[in-house]
Order: structure tokens, then sequence, then C-alpha cells
């Protein structure tokens, strides 16, 4: 590729979804807004690739130069600011706050859920450090003056892929889409309502229950809200199907890169398949998550995602360039796939002694029925996305959880507050 892996998200144009993840973490005792702004920059030297600012070469392309400007921290507010606009510097990230709630803004182009992780730790390390005159035991917390991974900017490319076809494929069955629920989310202004359910759960409840049931832990949030919707999704929607995000850079040989990479994985599953017992259901489940996650399987989609970026380069001019992106996107199309609802495990967090600090860390990002899964700690935190009004399926998901005696924590619903980019020159 011509120009920066990060840059070629910012081609999706935002016209109803914002391509940015908003990291919400509460902490303990109220936030001082000086000591957040002083650790948040000095956190970010420590990543070069996030503190950048967007540029257009004469070809139409955008491309990223270094930012030395300050990092903006603001009061959360109904009105937040653009990334990339000149109040937050040119930067596509910037934090908020309110109260103990600290909020990440950070661009989708630099980094997913995951790949923002190292950066957020960094930053509450720093604030924590600074706050209250400690120096926390983190070991596995990035700290403001440790050098760059091998291969922490290192991007994909074709060659790091298998040198074979692929050996299975996942049969699609037609699952149920919100399609009602995605347009009165998009274009209905009297049902629109981008929203979000906070669960925290303790991890020794989930890891007893995987144990039994042979799960890992997207699976078991999976097979939840799949059972959740069939309470109340009606009998015509004969398939109920997840989709779940895989990030295959480990597999790569790049498991440090911040590089946002993705394919998506599905189980579908037939209504009277959510009758039978949990143990069914689990190795149903992972054992599909475990083949399409395999390199070898998922090469294709790679291998897709890689030859658009490559086409784009090849074009010359902004609008032309955007307009092959929205035209080539994978997930748009009649040959798309979607499940009925989408749920990712970004992966657990050790915090050390920082986590004493933290009450909890919630991912928020566009989408309906779309669920982000993180773990600090002996804590899992679980945030549920809505287009719309979402009642009914928190309802059933947590009869659910009663139904199988699983102790829960809900807080909300929550505005998201997801913001957008201005990448004008």
């Amino acid at each position: 590729m011509k120009y920066s892996f990060d840059t070629y998200r910012l081609y999706q144009r935002e016209k109803v979804f914002a391509y940015t993840i908003r990291v919400k973490v509460t902490m303990k005792e109220e936030i001082d807004c000086k000591v957040l702004k002083s650790a948040l920059n000095v956190a970010i030297k420590r990543y070069p690739y996030l503190a950048v600012k967007v540029i257009t070469q004469p070809d139409g392309a955008y491309d990223l130069l270094p930012n030395d400007a300050e990092v903006v921290v603001i009061r959360t507010g109904n009105n937040l600011p653009k990334l990339g606009s000149e109040e937050v510097n040119g930067h596509l990230v910037f934090l908020d706050y309110e109260g103990r709630d600290i909020y990440f803004n950070i661009s989708h182009s630099l980094c997913g859920g995951h790949g923002s992780f190292p950066f957020v730790m960094t930053v509450i390390y720093q604030y924590v450090k600074e706050k209250y005159n400690v120096e926390p035991d983190a070991p596995n917390i990035r700290k403001p003056d440790s050098p760059l991974l091998e291969n922490e900017m290192v991007e994909p490319t074709v060659d790091m892929l298998p040198d074979m076809p692929s050996s299975y494929k996942y049969a699609g069955k037609k699952p149920q889409m919100m399609i009602k629920d995605y347009l009165n989310g998009m274009y209905n202004p009297f049902k629109r309502n981008p929203n979000y359910m906070e669960f925290a759960f303790r991890q020794k409840d989930i890891i007893e229950l995987a144990q039994q049931n042979d799960f890992s832990v997207v699976s078991i949030f999976i097979i939840l809200m799949a059972k959740a919707l069939d309470k109340v999704l009606p009998e015509k929607c004969k398939v109920i199907g997840a989709e779940t995000a895989n990030c295959p850079l480990d597999q790569m040989g790049i498991d440090d890169a911040h590089a946002d990479l993705l394919t998506h994985i599905f189980v579908d599953y037939d209504r009277e398949m959510l009758s039978r017992d949990m143990g069914f259901l689990g190795t149903v489940t992972r054992g599909n998550i475990i083949l399409q996650k395999d390199l070898e399987n998922c090469q294709e989609e790679i291998r897709q995602i890689l030859k658009v970026y490559e086409e784009v380069d090849k074009i010359t001019g902004k609008k032309d360039k955007i307009k092959y992106i929205e035209e080539n996107n994978l997930n748009r199309g009649k040959d798309a796939r979607h499940g009925t609802f989408l749920c990712n495990y970004t992966g657990r967090m050790d915090w050390g002694e920082v986590a004493d600090y933290v009450e909890s860390y919630f991912a928020i990002i566009e989408g309906h029925l779309t669920m982000e899964v993180t773990s600090i700690d002996n804590r899992l935190f679980l945030s549920i996305m809505y287009l719309i009004d979402g009642s009914k399926y928190t309802k059933a998901f947590i009869e659910v959880l009663d139904e199988l005696s699983i102790p829960y924590r809900v807080r909300g619903p929550f505005p998201k507050n997801i913001v957008r980019h201005q990448l004008d020159d």
C-alpha cells in the first residue's frame, strides 16, 4: 500500500454512522482535569502512530503527519468537537470527562477496540501516578518511557498469509436481519435513539459457566443474546445469527501491531437449537468460531480488504477514492453477510495495581444489538448498543441471566455521544 494502513478507513462516509470508538473509564474518585491533561500529553508521546494529523496529498489521498500539538481534554457536553478539527488541534484523539468518568474518543482508522487498550492503559497509569504520587505495580502496562515493541507499527501485508486455499467456509442460513430496527434507527427522527446499556459481572461467575459448558468468553455472551432474541422475535424468524469480529494479526506474526484489521465470524442458530442444553450450544458456537478464526479460512476476507486498499491508491481524486471505498465495502451490497446481532470480546486487560483505582471500562461504538465485552482484573464489562429503544431486548437478556442464575449489575440507557471526523483541508 502506498500510504499508511491507518488512512484507509478515513475514506468511509459518515452520513449515518461514525467510524470512531468511544471508551468510558470510570474511576473511583472525581476526575482532576489538570492531572488528566498532563497524563494524556505525557502518554501520547509513547504512541507516535496516534499523535497524528490528516493531510491530503496532491493525488487526493489522505495521509498522516506527526502532530506535536497538545491533545485536548474537555468537559463532557452535548456538542462534542469532531476528530481532526481545529477544536482538538487536528488530532484524531481527544478526551472528555464528567464526574468520575473519562471518555476516550479515538478514530477507528487508527486502531480498533483491542488496539486502543495499550494507549488507554498508559494514560490511566500516568494519571494514577501523577494524581496520587505513587508508582503502581503494573508490569503489563506500557509506560510512557518504554520503547515501541518490535511489531507495534508493522502493517499487515498479503505475504503474511498462507500460500494455500481455504479449506473451510461457513455456510450461512440467512439469519433474521434487524432491517426495520435499522431503518428506524438511521432515518426515523421519532424512533432514532442511539443509546447503550452497561452490564458488569464478576469474572468467576462467567468462568464457572464456561468451565461447565465448553465456553469461551465470547461464546457465552453470544449464546445469552441468541437465547434472549429467541424470546422476543416472532416465530416467522427461523434463524438467529451471531456475528463476531476476529483480529488475525497474531496468526500473521504481528500480534503487537496496532493496525485495525478485522475479519468476521458467523454462527447461525435454528430456533429449535436454542432450546438445547448449554453444553451443546457451547460446543456448536465455539467450534464454529475456531474454524472461521483460523488464518487459512479467513485469509480470503483479508485479501479482499488489502486489494480494496491497493486499488484506492491507483485512483486520483478524493471523491473518487471515497466513492470506490463505498462501492467496495465488504459489509455492504448483495453479497455482504450480517448477523442478527454482533458480539465482540475485545480482550482481557492486566492493569496490575492500577485496577484498584478503576471502577469500570466500557467500549461504545455504532450499531444496533451490538455488544462489546472487556475484562479487567476479576471483572467483566458488557456494553449493548442500540439505535432505537432497546428495552425489550434488554429485558429479554436480563431474563436469560436470571434463568441461568448469573449475577450482574445493570445501568442505563445512556446516550452514545459518539463523535465524527472533520477531514477538510
